[in-house]
Formats: structure tokens, C-alpha cells, sequence
């Protein structure tokens, strides 16, 4: 969509595109002592509900680096991305604004080095889960993803 601006300099039409905002969602597997799931955030703000690890890619940033980055700030965990599970568009995912996501997949171990999960900047709350046993509500478009993820890689939960 673009609207229509004045130039500053000159006075002539200018247009302003307006873009969806690039994020990222990160699935983390994680493999502990106690159990194997994967690791879901409360989010602290609007939209509330529980999600996946995530959040906007920073201007210069790669997709990769921003899903790493994003899962450190929100869970306190040390990831390795295994695999890109798809790209989700639906201008409605998101009810602040149009917002494009790249779903990586990527493991975990919860052990001395790599500490247990725990919630940080935007995460009220940390839990690991498994596909019989996600928390309600789900916030964006979190449910349609974790869907596609059991379906796509197999996972029993």
C-alpha cells in the first residue's frame, strides 16, 4: 500500500510504502532431566497468552541472528537453529499490525552451561510442553504453527 507525501525539499509527491514487519518464532526443543517439550513464553504484554519465543529482526540483522538472539532474551537459552519450518503471512496473525514470521526450529539442552529456561525481557512466564498437553490460550497464530511443526517433523510429544 502506498500513501501519498509531500517532499520536504522540492514539494512534489512522494510515496511511503507501507511493509509488514519482518519477525521471527522460534521452536525450542529441549532436552532435560525431568522432561522433553518444547519451551513456550507467557508474554507480559498485549496480545497476552502463551507463544512461541520471538520478536521483530532488527534493521542489519539476519533472520538467523535475530531467532537466536530473540530466544536468549526470552528464555535465558543458548539455541542452535536446526532447520527454517516455513514463513506465516496472514495479515490478521498479528492484531497490532501486519507482520510477516520465519519459524525456526532449533534445540536446547537445559544443563550447567546452558541454564534452565527462564522468563526474561518480554516473558512473564517459561514452561516446556508437549503436543497433548499446550497451554490456552495461544497467542498470533502460535497454534496453526505448532500444528504444522507435530505434522511437519514428526513430533509425538
Amino acid at each position: 500500500m502506498k500513501d501519498n507525501l509531500l517532499c520536504p525539499h522540492c514539494g512534489k509527491p512522494v510515496f511511503r510504502y507501507r511493509n509488514p514487519f519482518p519477525t521471527v518464532d522460534i521452536i525450542i526443543e529441549i532436552e532435560c532431566c525431568a522432561s522433553n517439550g518444547i519451551v513456550l513464553i507467557k508474554r507480559k504484554n498485549p496480545p497476552h497468552g502463551w507463544a512461541l519465543p520471538g520478536g521483530f529482526v532488527d534493521y542489519g540483522e539476519t533472520l538467523e541472528s535475530a531467532a537466536i538472539r530473540e530466544a536468549r532474551e526470552e528464555t535465558c537459552l543458548d539455541v542452535t537453529l536446526t532447520c527454517q519450518l516455513g514463513a506465516y503471512s496472514d495479515p490478521s496473525r498479528d492484531p497490532r499490525h501486519h507482520s510477516i514470521s520465519v519459524v525456526f526450529v532449533a534445540k536446547a539442552i537445559a544443563h550447567a552451561q546452558n541454564r534452565w529456561p527462564k522468563a526474561a525481557d518480554d516473558a512473564e512466564e517459561v514452561g516446556i510442553f508437549k503436543a497433548h498437553a499446550l497451554p490456552k490460550p495461544l497467542a498470533f497464530d502460535h497454534e496453526k504453527i505448532l500444528r504444522d511443526y507435530f505434522k511437519k517433523c514428526g513430533k509425538k510429544g
